[in-house]
């Protein structure tokens, strides 16, 4: 056999096939994506929220809402609710000036302070922008209270130019923004990055499963019913789910140092994320077979960078952003997240999750009632 021969074989062709498409998608998919940061940073929610009872609140909620660069910035909200929507991540930050900000100021004894309140329990951009953009605010404050800007406000508001002097000087030191970050996570990249781990650790294995069962499924046609069949997939897809949730929340446990009490919590995820997973990668194979296999790579690809562990879905682009919220990984990466590091409920992720597995059985049901016709069974031989 010559070389040219063996490039035209099955093999050989296949992979230069899969080579190419597989760059294709990853590149095609994870720049174009990627580029959400931080071009898209401008669209995170955040809140501020002016409780100051004097005059110098209003002004600098007024400054921060006109220098910003967020286009949705709530201020009509109570400083509770906000923080209340931070721990759901419907918020990226929450700036709070509290009522006795103008008279801190005025008070050379008492230190004047606004509430940063952030939360890690999410995306990572997230939590790293707000740091940069606490920074830049408290930069900017900095020098809102110098003393020659303070002493415009202040004789402003009819304050004697001497005390104005005096008071400026005060104020130049009694500033201090205050840092609140809730929900920390352990330092560490794997800490940071392990609910998309876990996530991904048994959606690929469901997605290889998913061939392999499919395949077994259609190798058994003839020895028993198509409905026999379909149910010895879906608890092989159970049973294997089992083992490799029960691996998987090992390893975690050990590596990530986690408390004990989050075992079961854990590995009942991991057990729903595989069948999960299983039937949402089997569709396609259920439809098209061997072909399907191609078409769930770009699958994965788009849900890895949809699944919100780095970008959050106010800031992802409109494909992704709807592919979210059918994507098996986006609801698994938030229930992690809620689960082992928030405080907010993990019920409507885990719900999600559920429910976009059993929508995904009910599709291949019907496409193996609809499209895969009963052979006769054969008779067992003796």
């Amino acid at each position: 056999m010559k070389f040219r021969e063996f490039l035209k074989g099955k093999g050989a062709t296949s992979a230069i096939f899969m080579g190419v498409l597989y760059a294709v998608c990853m590149l095609g998919i994870f720049l174009p994506g990627y580029t959400a940061i931080p071009g898209n940073i401008d669209q995170l929610p955040i809140a501020i929220i002016n409780d100051d009872e004097g005059e110098f609140g209003e002004q600098i909620a007024e400054s921060l809402v006109e220098q910003l660069p967020f286009e949705n910035i709530k201020t009509d909200i109570l400083n509770k609710a906000a923080l209340e929507d931070l721990e759901d991540n419907e918020l990226a930050l929450v700036i709070h000036i509290p009522k006795t900000f103008s008279a801190d100021l005025k008070n050379s004894d008492v230190a004047s302070n606004i509430e940063f309140t952030l939360n890690e329990a999410g995306a990572t951009v997230v939590a790293s922008s707000m740091n940069q953009v606490v920074s830049q605010i408290n930069a900017q404050l900095s020098a809102q209270f110098s003393q020659q800007t303070a002493e415009g406000i202040l004789m402003n508001v009819n304050v004697p130019e001497e005390q104005a002097k005096e008071l400026a000087k005060s104020i130049e030191n009694s500033y201090v923004g205050d840092i609140v970050t809730i929900n920390d996570i352990p330092d560490g990249m794997h800490n940071n990055m392990l609910p998309m781990f876990l996530t991904m650790a048994l959606y690929v294995g469901a997605m290889i499963a998913a061939m392999q069962l499919v395949g077994a499924f259609k190798e058994n046609r003839g020895k028993a019913t198509k409905t026999r069949l379909f149910i010895y997939v879906q608890v092989t897809a159970i049973i294997v789910g089992l083992i490799a949730g029960v691996v998987s929340t090992i390893i975690v446990m050990g590596i990530n140092d986690l408390s004990g009490d989050l075992f079961l919590q854990i590995l009942g995820q991991q057990i729903l994320n595989y069948w999960v997973s299983f039937n949402f990668t089997a569709t396609v194979i259920f439809l098209f077979g061997e072909a399907g296999m191609v078409l769930n790579i770009p699958i994965l690809l788009v849900q890895t960078l949809a699944n919100g562990a780095v970008i959050p879905r106010a800031m992802m682009y409109a494909p992704y952003e709807w592919a979210s919220h059918i994507s098996p990984m986006y609801y698994s990466v938030q229930a992690y997240f809620a689960n082992l590091f928030g405080s907010t409920s993990v019920s409507p992720y885990v719900l999600g999750l559920g429910l976009v597995g059993l929508v995904a059985m009910v599709i291949n049901i019907v496409i193996v009632w609809k499209l895969h016709k009963p052979l006769p069974i054969e008779s067992a031989k003796i």
